[in-house]
């Protein structure tokens, strides 16, 4: 038995708790890793996390291990074959969202703007405390209206506060949780 205490949404099911023990909220500094981790969060936009955990490996081939360089150049042949891929979630939208978004993303590198630096320049490089109570807050809000000047698309100020939470720029581990000190 295990008696650590967990944030109340990892405590019942295995492949939550192994998340949340082992990457939510752990300060991710790759630049890959942070975007990957956004263009799922927009994945997620009305969906569970579970969904989107459950699917991550099948996203990944799907989406040539998130590398942005590869997905830019993603054209109407791989968003159909994306579309017809049962294991991810076949929202065209967001399949194309993230095409472009890989090409956002590429054009912010060639200008010599790290994605990391980038994500972690809103809280000065360091992670911030959260509130638990929140599903946004006026930092997802900024970092929000930045990503959408910049082109992005499904970054609305909840899907970026779950990707701060997620990627450990914000720690929203609870306060009696194991990992809340860890993180």
């Amino acid at each position: 038995m295990n008696d650590r205490h967990r944030c109340g949404w990892a405590e019942s099911n295995p492949l939550m708790q192994h998340y949340h023990d082992t990457e939510w909220g752990v300060p991710e500094r790759d630049s890959r890793a942070l975007w990957e981790t956004l263009m799922l969060e927009g994945f997620q936009a009305g969906l569970s996390w579970e969904i989107i955990l459950r699917k991550r490996d099948a996203f990944r081939e799907a989406f040539a291990g998130f590398d942005p360089r590869k997905i830019a150049a993603f054209d109407e042949n791989d968003i159909e074959r994306l579309m017809a891929n049962p294991g991810i979630v076949r929202a065209r939208a967001k399949i194309e969202a993230t095409i472009r978004g890989a090409q956002i993303s590429n054009a912010m590198e060639e200008r010599g703007e790290d994605f990391a630096a980038y994500c972690w320049s809103f809280t000065s490089g360091h992670p911030i405390t959260g509130d638990l109570d929140m599903t946004q807050t006026p930092l997802s809000a900024a970092i929000s209206k930045d990503l959408k000047e910049r082109g992005f698309k499904f970054v609305g100020p909840t899907i970026v506060y779950a990707w701060m939470q997620a990627v450990g720029i914000t720690n929203d581990h609870e306060p009696a949780c194991f990992r809340r000190q860890a993180v």
